[in-house]
């Protein structure tokens, strides 16, 4: 199911980001890299800033093998930020910009960064949660930096703040235009990126992704989706996830296309974004192409100049691809990947449709990429037959050597270097896969197994519904109950009991949910995944 021309051996020549970044450059030095509202930067002048950048920090301290933390949106800097810092053998720590307090301090601290480089008005909270880290300073930035629109719907007068006591990150670009940082040897194996896994399964564990480990996964992408020079890539994903960090940025840097950004999600200035810049790829989660449809005025004129659009972090029912593709015109192909495969290794072939799985009604997540050994094992770790359920298991250039300072969780996690995910999946024989669910989400309803993505797409083909989740809960009578929530559409309405027995109609009886609650929003990470763990532990005694 590869496309013709495929390089299927894109994975097995490990380099640096370094290299990858500088063989771009050579080759078109003055194409646009670089786009942020009226803005645009060539792949000159990005690499001259970052240059700048670069030298400004090594005159700081900052020194091969160091991890400085990004606590950004989706701005300019970040890419800017990230090429600085591998060009010094130095690591980005990628935090979540929603984090402070305690969630900030976890990965800060457990990383040993020794800096963090973020939007001027997070400064102080930042510097509070870091006290008695090892973050020696904070460099500060605008987002109103590097554009000259202020778009009223992004920037306010409220959103002023001052720069950080330690140093502005644009003017220490212009302090420093014209140099080049002192050249450090950096080897494929450093590590470029120290990414935190959600904590959805315990505390927060740090991702090795290596420089190889980056280039491998996002040019095998940006091959396998025939992405090409001059393309336009939109970072819609958030950059301190793996998906947006990869897949977006990095991708988009590479591979000799202009990465767009639009800063923090809005989905009126992405939808301007798609049109103003012939916006051609992009990766985001069903979340963020839920909000694009809620927009009355999105059309198919603003999707006019898209290749392929995809979609991971999170599962996407069937109806909801349907629906996006009747409306405008384009067909979202499901991904998947993790922060340990350093994001997509899965995904559906460009210009094809995932089949859906007959018996749980589960959509493909795609096929394996180039270089990307998964199969599917039992509880022996031994392969089972095509068809059955298993847990996915991984191996490949893409998959991190382990956890940042965590030999236990290394161990466990990915044994002899093979990453078990903690997904159960099922793989047929033409190699399509189809995520059935995490392990730990299986319900168990009197002695029969109930995956909650099963019930969760039911409840999707009710057109009132937006979002669902469905957990299991403590029953006396079944061991657990089937309980699902849903959010509806802006404007629709449907009773609790007409979504169970709309649900009870598609599914078998043990299925069926004891119970459907509407709310008005369900919980979720910043990349999208709706939190079930966050629902039953609320409706747990």
């Amino acid at each position: 199911m590869y496309r013709p021309g495929l390089d299927e051996e894109v994975v097995a020549r490990p380099t640096t980001l370094i290299d990858a970044w500088a063989e771009r450059v050579d080759a078109h030095p003055d194409g646009v890299a670089i786009a942020y509202f009226d803005t645009a930067l060539t792949a000159r002048e990005v690499d001259a800033r970052a240059d700048a950048l670069a030298a400004g920090l090594q005159d700081r301290g900052v020194g091969a093998g160091d991890r400085v933390g990004i606590h950004l949106q989706n701005i300019p800097q970040y890419a800017l930020a990230m090429l600085a810092l591998w060009k010094i053998g130095a690591a980005a720590v990628v935090l979540n910009p929603m984090y402070f307090g305690r969630e900030l301090r976890l990965p800060v601290e457990d990383s040993g960064a020794i800096g963090v480089i973020a939007t001027d008005r997070d400064v102080p909270a930042i510097r509070e949660a870091v006290v008695g880290t090892e973050v020696g300073w904070i460099l500060s930035t605008s987002e109103r930096d590097l554009q000259s629109r202020d778009d009223p719907r992004m920037f306010t007068d409220g959103d002023r703040a001052p720069a950080s006591a330690d140093g502005d990150l644009v003017e220490l670009m212009t302090r420093f235009a014209g140099r080049a940082p002192a050249q450090v040897e950096v080897v494929p194996d450093d590590l470029a990126l120290l990414t935190y896994t959600s904590g959805t399964t315990g505390p927060p564990k740090g991702a090795m992704n290596s420089h190889a480990n980056v280039v491998a996964v996002a040019r095998s992408f940006a091959d396998f989706v025939d992405v090409a020079p001059g393309d336009v890539v939109l970072a819609i994903a958030p950059l301190f996830h793996i998906t947006g960090a990869v897949i977006n940025a990095t991708l988009g840097l590479i591979m000799d296309t202009t990465l767009v950004f639009a800063g923090r999600f809005r989905p009126e200035i992405v939808l301007d974004a798609f049109r103003e810049h012939g916006v051609t790829f992009t990766i985001g989660s069903i979340t963020a192409y839920n909000a694009l449809m809620r927009l009355d005025e999105a059309g198919p004129e603003h999707f006019a100049a898209v290749k392929t659009l995809y979609s991971g972090g999170a599962p996407i029912p069937p109806s909801t691809v349907d629906r996006f593709a009747e409306r405008f015109g384009h067909y979202i192909h499901n991904g998947y990947g993790m922060t340990e495969t350093t994001s997509g290794v899965i995904a559906v072939p460009p210009g094809r449709r995932a089949p859906v799985d007959p018996a749980s009604g589960t959509l493909s997540i795609g096929v394996p990429l180039p270089g990307i050994a998964a199969e599917v094992v039992g509880p022996d770790d031994r392969p089972v037959p095509p068809g059955d359920q298993g847990e996915l298991v991984l191996a490949g250039p893409q998959i991190v050597s382990g956890y940042w300072r965590n030999e236990e969780a290394t161990a466990s996690t990915m044994p002899g270097g093979r990453l078990h995910t903690g997904d159960v999946a099922v793989m047929d024989a033409d190699g399509w896969v189809y995520l059935v669910d995490r392990l730990k989400d299986q319900i168990n309803s009197s002695g029969y197994k109930v995956w909650p993505r099963e019930v969760e797409d039911a409840l999707y083909e009710h057109d009132a519904v937006f979002e669902a989740a469905v957990i299991g809960l403590a029953d006396e009578y079944r061991g657990e109950k089937v309980v699902a929530f849903v959010s509806l559409k802006a404007g629709c309405t449907a009773t609790s009991d007409e979504l169970a027995a709309f649900a009870g109609e598609r599914l078998a009886a043990y299925k069926r949910p004891a119970e459907v609650h509407v709310v008005g929003e369900l919980p979720k990470t910043q990349t999208g995944k709706i939190r079930r763990r966050e629902l039953r532990d609320a409706h747990t005694p």
